[in-house]
């Protein structure tokens, strides 16, 4: 019944549009921006509106984010469904672009003009799990593949990744562009991270002189029913020096659910920080000497910092059976060592931080096949690529 409803739900803005299209014409100054994954001025489509009013005042944007696709229970209601039906629906069809962090569903049911350029931008810089055309099954991947078709530019990082997301996304090869996210521009910004660096070190001044782990796991849907800790936190504390500390970022699904009691507090005071809402990630990657995760995308971020990583995959073989399944062997393709106990672990975090043997050459392996470019211009190259007359 609730796929039903939102395939009527499709096919009711669908019918609005095409409506929209045939009374309207396409405006090259209107900028529409589905901003369903991160809604944040630091995204992908974030980091376009910014350049592009800079670039040009004349420019209009207008918007869907997560808020305006959830449920509605409150006197609101009738609002919400007028604006997302009647509203949306004219400014995408009359909008000279449109960027994307996620695919939108409705798109299923859509052609666009000849004159309206669709970039998806996607949310992540690089994945180590299968996803889209190469993950889904059944009604969503038929949905998703419709979607897709509506793209005119599919932005990645570097030329050694085109074939997979091409592949992921159900896309011609000569769709795929590398001409690097737009959110990684933050990452080569030394003023900036001078700047965050100083703010939290403001926040937490007893960090200044400690040598910081960062573990950061990726989400598991079992999870959001029993969020649980699999690092061994005393075991931390009790067998690595006390010049080490660790900082955990879990994924919001996780940390909404996962509070210390006061005992554990106490407990760990000083040595463990759990910073699960602390608002941005970057600055945690550039304060943490190492980072332990596990099967996340953190990985393209944080190999720009040429620091050790240790993949801590405790549950490697039934992650890979039940889940989506990897494009390569996991333990080939990850730059770092492979720890599947709390001793491996442990071990491996000393080699890595204490003796510094770990294999910088792989990391740098890594990144250059994930990064094609290094000077914090991505913004403009994807505004210059669309802004051309080639699609």
């Amino acid at each position: 019944m609730k796929q039903f409803a939102k395939k009527i739900g499709y096919m009711l803005f669908a019918f609005f549009f095409y409506i929209d299209r045939i009374f309207t014409r396409v405006n090259k100054h209107k900028v529409f921006c589905i901003m369903t994954h991160d809604s944040s001025m630091d995204s992908n489509v974030g980091m376009i509106i910014q350049e592009m009013k800079k670039q040009n005042p004349n420019y209009k944007f207008y918007y869907i984010k997560k808020e305006d696709t959830a449920e509605v229970k409150n006197a609101g209601k009738v609002n919400r469904f007028l604006e997302f039906f009647l509203v949306k629906p004219f400014h995408m069809a009359t909008a000279g672009y449109i960027f994307l962090d996620n695919i939108f569903l409705p798109m299923s049911y859509l052609h666009f003009s000849s004159k309206t350029k669709v970039v998806q931008l996607w949310h992540g810089t690089g994945t180590i799990k299968k996803f889209g055309q190469d993950a889904n099954e059944g009604n969503l991947k038929k949905l998703e593949y419709r979607a897709n078709r509506t793209i005119t530019h599919l932005i990645v990082n570097a030329e050694g990744i085109r074939e997979q997301y091409a592949g992921a996304f159900g896309v011609e090869l000569d769709k795929v562009y590398a001409a690097g996210l737009p959110r990684t521009d933050i990452l080569f910004d030394s003023k900036k991270q001078h700047n965050d660096k100083k703010v939290f070190y403001q926040q937490y001044p007893e960090l200044k002189d400690k040598k910081i782990v960062l573990y950061a796991p990726t989400f598991r849907d079992e999870e959001v029913a029993k969020p649980k800790m699999e690092l061994d936190l005393d075991a931390f504390i009790n067998q690595l020096p006390d010049d080490l500390v660790c900082i955990i970022k879990l994924h919001p699904f996780v940390a909404r659910q996962y509070a210390w009691t006061k005992e554990q507090q106490e407990r760990y005071k000083g040595r463990i920080y759990n910073l699960s809402s602390y608002p941005d990630t970057n600055t945690l990657l550039l304060v943490a000497d190492a980072l332990i995760t596990d099967y996340s995308s953190i990985i393209y971020e944080y190999c720009l910092r040429e620091k050790p990583m240790v993949f801590y995959a405790y549950d490697l073989e039934a992650f890979e059976s039940k889940g989506r399944g990897f494009y390569e062997p996991y333990e080939a393709f990850v730059p770092g060592m492979v720890a599947k106990t709390t001793d491996e672990l442990i071990e491996a975090i000393k080699l890595n931080i204490y003796e510094e043997k770990y294999d910088l050459e792989r990391i740098e392996w890594f990144r250059d096949r994930h990064y094609q470019y290094f000077d914090g211009k991505s913004t403009e190259r994807v505004i210059e690529l669309i802004s051309s007359n080639d699609k």
